[in-house]
């Protein structure tokens, strides 16, 4: 049993996620955080599989990552627990519930590569949760390294506003004269060099050297002008170009950041052990405790009209925590929680707002990567990360609170899978096991899909990319024992209606000599700019009561999932519910299913339905002589070229492609390239799908 973990004030927690685009350098920053931080005895290595945070066996093999990793470790006197993030676009989902729960981010760049497609699309993420974050530029020791073209590249592609606090003495790899051989504290104005000997535990701080003194002059000034701004009596010293204490200008970083009116910006090589413990000190000045964040709010479902109900991260108001992620596990599953207020105590059964149900607490787990920790202290308070075992029914996404004090938190909301394939068991008597264990791995991956098709008995399931449906079925081989055939990977494709039409659904039943009916007239419009269904109600207020509404509008959503002509699920479509007629029924919420399924089925029918399929967000990055090849290749896959962007001797072709024409592109662009380009994919949109498809699809 491990020793109990001393207790934190909340204002010394930092909850914060470690996100970027692939092999940025994400996991290794982790690795080194841990080891100056004590929190490890021997530093990992991403290309030897030795990573604490990567310890599924698929990423060891592979050298990323895949699943969010926690892990918590303790430096000068604050307790900083640590999400470490994939970056592959495939894992989309780690990313997205992880940014839900932090408090604060850093965010990775490779001083190489620069601001990459992922980057863009973390940085979005971010954005969306209002996480104030700060960044790191790494690999300055790499040949084609950037800082100051990095830098621009924060501001230009992202919006951002970043100032540096950090900036490199040289740039890329010994023995060379101009080498990257150590940091300029801009705040301190003072050189730090790393001993690598000592893998970077020591350092000792210097003059700055002559030759860097006017750039480092220069990017102080742009830093004092950038935090004199939040202030007006260090505005006013600005001005009178007196003195700004360093004091003064870390107060104001840490004011700028936390109102996300600007990053701080530092850099290093965590390789080769060179900048981490500047940015764990710029984690602990800079980044949000869990006090510094607005008071969660959420609905209390009890309610008879919308009421908000506001819980502040302290132990004097009930407890209400989100289930952020799901590890499945055949001996029962471990559930990561974000507390957000009150105290959590383990044996307590927290109820469930969305089921109506209470959960029980078994046991709470301190989370280090794989390990698990048993918490001596049996509760947890406001502000942290936890473990639970026990919860049944829960799914990503779902709050926990005090039954007495009910509160329903905004869930997460995930993209929806867009490619899929066919699995069946080598043998029949798996059968019931493959659904088990795809019942599991759905309740803990939201990204993740699993259906039977009624008509051919097929198990489908569905992902974010081919990598992601790789992952779950070597996971399903190796963690589950279970062996499965697999079919084609096939596009999920979507419909919807060509023009706007008005329907009636019916249902009528003649018994005892009385005739019930239920009757509902729909309207059916397209609407391009909306990738989802929405339904409008205009029925006539007291024709029907509003739990039979809420029943009918129910059915119209249920039916569009999977009502097109050809059997995908319904999108870009605005429902109209235009009025309900109805005689006398015995069992009206059948009556009103039949007929508005049927409303939706007769309206589809006669509007005729467009197929759509998904277009992906392309980025290839590649060397200049292998340009015109891809090229040529992505025209023949139907690719729209978007613009083309030099980054060093790199050239980044940004391309919008219909997935169906991507399977095999990453073994593709290795042999167009020599193994030399990289890409990245994600979900954009849907689009009308060509003519060919609908015509193969329906057979003529």
């Amino acid at each position: 049993m491990a020793t109990e973990p001393a207790a934190t004030v909340v204002e010394k927690i930092r909850n914060i996620g470690i996100i970027a685009h692939i092999d940025a350098g994400k996991t290794t920053t982790t690795e080194r955080i841990l080891f100056y931080a004590g929190a490890s005895h021997r530093m990992g290595n991403v290309d030897d599989g030795t990573t604490q945070t990567d310890f599924d066996p698929e990423e060891q093999e592979r050298g990323i990552t895949i699943y969010s990793a926690a892990v918590t470790c303790r430096w000068r006197d604050w307790q900083i627990n640590i999400i470490d993030t994939p970056g592959h676009v495939d894992f989309t989902a780690e990313v997205e519930r992880s940014l839900r729960v932090l408090d604060g981010g850093i965010v990775v760049f490779s001083a190489r590569e620069g601001v990459e497609a992922q980057s863009e699309t973390v940085w979005r993420q971010a954005n969306k949760y209002g996480v104030p974050r700060i960044c790191f530029i790494n690999k300055m020791d790499r040949i084609g390294a950037g800082f100051e073209r990095t830098f621009q590249q924060i501001t230009e592609r992202l919006a951002a506003n970043p100032v540096a606090i950090m900036i490199p003495i040289g740039a890329g790899p010994q023995p060379n004269a101009t080498a990257f051989r150590g940091l300029i504290d801009l705040i301190e104005m003072r050189a730090i060099y790393f001993d690598e000997n000592s893998q970077g535990s020591k350092f000792e701080f210097a003059e700055i050297p002559e030759d860097c003194r006017e750039m480092a002059d220069e990017w102080r000034s742009k830093l004092v002008e950038q935090v004199a701004l939040l202030d007006d009596t260090v505005f006013a010293k600005f001005v009178e170009e007196q003195p700004i204490e360093a004091d003064e200008i870390r107060r104001l970083l840490r004011v700028g950041t936390l109102s996300r009116a600007l990053q701080p910006v530092l850099c290093g090589s965590s390789l080769k052990y060179i900048g981490v413990q500047p940015l764990l000190d710029a984690v602990g000045q800079f980044l949000p405790s869990p006090i510094d964040r607005p008071p969660v709010q959420g609905l209390n479902p009890n309610a008879k009209k919308e009421t908000v109900e506001v819980r502040k991260p302290t132990t004097k108001d009930p407890f209400c925590g989100l289930v952020f992620k799901i590890v499945a596990d055949p001996h029962g599953d471990l559930c990561f929680v974000r507390v957000y207020s009150g105290v959590l105590k383990a044996r307590s059964r927290p109820l469930n707002p969305r089921l109506g149900k209470k959960e029980m607490v078994s046991q709470l787990w301190h989370i280090q990567a794989d390990r698990r920790e048993k918490l001596e202290t049996e509760s947890v308070d406001a502000g942290e990360i936890i473990g639970i075992t026990g919860i049944k029914d829960s799914a990503t996404g779902d709050t926990l609170c005090e039954a007495n004090h009910p509160i329903a938190l905004e869930s997460i909301a995930f993209p929806e899978p867009v490619i899929s394939m066919a699995v069946e068991p080598e043998s029949s008597a798996d059968r019931r096991k493959l659904a088990e264990t795809l019942q599991m791995l759905s309740r803990q991956d939201p990204t993740f899909r699993a259906v039977v098709n009624e008509e051919t008995g097929q198990t489908l399931i569905s992902g974010m990319g081919e990598l992601h449906l790789e992952v779950i079925r070597h996971r399903m081989e190796r963690d589950f024992k279970l062996n499965v055939r697999v079919h084609r990977p096939r596009v999920s494709y979507r419909e919807t209606v060509k023009k706007t039409q008005v329907s009636t659904g019916e249902f009528s039943r003649h018994a005892a000599g009385v005739t019930q009916f239920a009757r509902v007239n729909l309207k059916l419009e397209p609407q391009p700019e909306n990738d989802s269904v929405t339904v409008k109600n205009e029925v006539k207020p007291g024709s029907l009561s509003p739990e039979l509404l809420a029943l009918v509008e129910q059915a119209v959503r249920e039916t569009a999932q999977g009502s097109g002509m050809l059997g995908y699920p319904l999108i870009q479509v605005k429902f109209t519910i235009l009025s309900i007629e109805h005689s006398e029924l015995e069992n009206p919420e059948a009556s009103f299913l039949a007929a508005a399924s049927d409303a939706v089925l007769r309206g589809v029918n006669d509007a005729g339905v467009v197929l759509l399929e998904p277009i992906m967000k392309l980025e290839v990055v590649t060397p200049d002589e292998f340009l015109g090849n891809i090229h040529s290749d992505l025209m023949a896959r139907r690719a729209i070229i978007v613009g083309t962007d030099q980054r060093g001797d790199l050239q980044a072709i940004a391309a919008e492609v219909p997935l169906a024409t991507m399977f095999g592109y990453s073994t593709q662009v290795r042999s167009l390239s020599q193994g030399r380009a990289s890409y990245s994919m994600e979900p954009l949109k849907y689009a009308d799908a060509p003519p060919e498809v609908l015509k193969e699809m329906l057979g003529e």
